[in-house]
């Protein structure tokens, strides 16, 4: 039975720990791609590597306009077909 978010793709900011991190799992387990965005990349990176194949990790920023915008760039790359 496919999860629940079969098919979706979920940007998780807060990614690299404590309840970002959680919910970028359980998001992952019900079956979506998730974009880790996470300040500290090592931490992003690590979360991102729990999740596998079905993970990108991003540092960014949400408060710096420009990195939002490269986040939303590189989860189109990566997860939204052409």
């Amino acid at each position: 039975m496919p999860g629940r978010l079969e098919g979706k793709v979920a940007i998780v900011t807060g990614a690299g720990g404590g309840i970002g991190r959680a919910v970028a799992l359980r998001f992952a387990e019900e079956g979506a791609r998730v974009v880790v965005a996470a300040i500290g990349a090592a931490a992003g990176a690590a979360v991102a590597a729990e999740i596998g194949d079905a993970a990108l990790a991003v540092p960014c920023d949400v408060a710096d306009a420009a990195q939002v915008d490269a986040m939303v760039r590189a989860c189109h790359e990566r997860f939204v077909p052409v």
